[in-house]
């Protein structure tokens, strides 16, 4: 009988997206096929501290798994040829082969490209994007730079840093126009972003942008309604149902998100066929544009006029059973169970 393959599932993090995290490791660990992979779990605090849980895996997402005495200090072996984790436990050091890392972290320090160099560094498969596209991916001006080059729509945008001169700032953002958004560059789950409707409230929203990242976007607001793509593979590729977001008020902002307390999401999306086929296509190339490899979800616009205008790319989208991502690979058929082993098989193949 085949060995079971160990993979390291690696939750928690530096990142204002840390119980996200929770709740998307809990649904992954969960929908794991244990016939074929043995998931050996590395939570990371919110102080950045790493260790091997051991501990019933129904105390991560009431982030109660930190407390117990389940947890062993843990790091990565440098060494490329071991694959392996250092455990640490009784003035020891001990070994723990696996054959890929599976981060399911959310935002900062994590979906950023910096764990994903970790492992690239030590020779261990990552299951989903690698550094290149990871990074790329979270920095939402160089990302829409590298797309815009392309050809394809982007929304029209101004970086500012936090030595930018407040009036060059509002000039940009009058030629902009209002509506107009204020965004961390990077920074994920909506987090310090602001939809402003008039210049006095520019500068309140820039300082609420700042708290999350140092350096933020004043961005296009995008007439129309939201789209999402999911993406699996590398060469060729498997994409999901296009999913909609409808909205009552304002934006797709954090409670939004999570609750869905006023708005509404479509799998299918309510469009056009002609129009799905050009979502897709936009899509699958924004995800290769980007370098984007294993999964990730790319949302994009349609403007009143059916325009599509690429918005951002996830390259970690939310795991759990009802999140975006596995529900439009659910509704071509896929269930969470064969998306995992899906993405696993793929980064341990290659």
């Amino acid at each position: 009988m085949k060995d079971k393959l160990k993979i390291a599932v690696i939750f928690g993090g530096c990142s204002p997206e840390y119980d996200i995290s929770l709740q998307s490791a809990h649904a992954v660990i969960r929908h794991m096929d244990q016939t074929k992979y043995t998931p050996v779990l590395i939570g990371i605090t919110k102080q950045g501290d790493w260790y091997c849980y051991n501990g019933d895996i129904d105390k991560i997402p009431s982030d109660t798994w930190h407390t117990c005495d389940a947890c062993t200090p843990v790091a990565i072996s440098p060494d490329r040829s071991a694959h392996a984790l250092l455990k640490y436990t009784d003035n020891k050091v001990e070994k723990i082969p696996i054959d890929a890392a599976f981060p399911v972290l959310h935002g900062r320090n994590g979906e950023d490209g910096t764990v994903q160099g970790i492992f690239a560094l030590a020779g261990i498969p990552v299951i989903g994007c690698g550094v290149l596209s990871s990074a790329l991916c979270m920095d939402k001006d160089r990302a829409h730079k590298l797309v815009g080059q392309a050809g394809i729509s982007v929304p029209r945008s101004y970086v500012v840093r936090k030595n930018t001169d407040m009036d060059t700032a509002l000039s940009k953002a009058d030629e902009i126009g209002y509506p107009l958004f204020v965004k961390p560059i990077k920074a994920g789950s909506s987090f310090g972003i602001t939809k402003v409707f008039q210049r006095l409230d520019l500068s309140a929203a820039m300082e609420f942008a700042f708290t999350f990242d140092d350096q933020i976007i004043i961005e296009e607001n995008i007439s129309g309604f939201e789209v999402g793509c999911a993406i699996l593979g590398s060469d060729i590729l498997t994409v999901g149902e296009i999913d909609e977001i409808e909205l009552a008020d304002n934006f797709f902002n954090f409670t939004e998100k999570y609750t869905l307390k006023t708005s509404s999401i479509h799998v299918p999306a309510r469009i056009s066929a002609d129009t799905a086929a050009r979502i897709r296509k936009t899509a699958q190339a924004i995800y290769k544009i980007l370098d984007c490899n294993g999964f990730a979800r790319v949302d994009m616009f349609v403007s009143d006029c059916g325009k599509i205008v690429f918005n951002e790319v996830n390259t970690i989208p939310g795991f759990t059973a009802h999140s975006r991502f596995p529900n439009m690979l659910k509704a071509i058929g896929m269930s969470f169970e064969e998306i995992i082993s899906f993405v696993i098989d793929q980064a341990v193949k290659k």
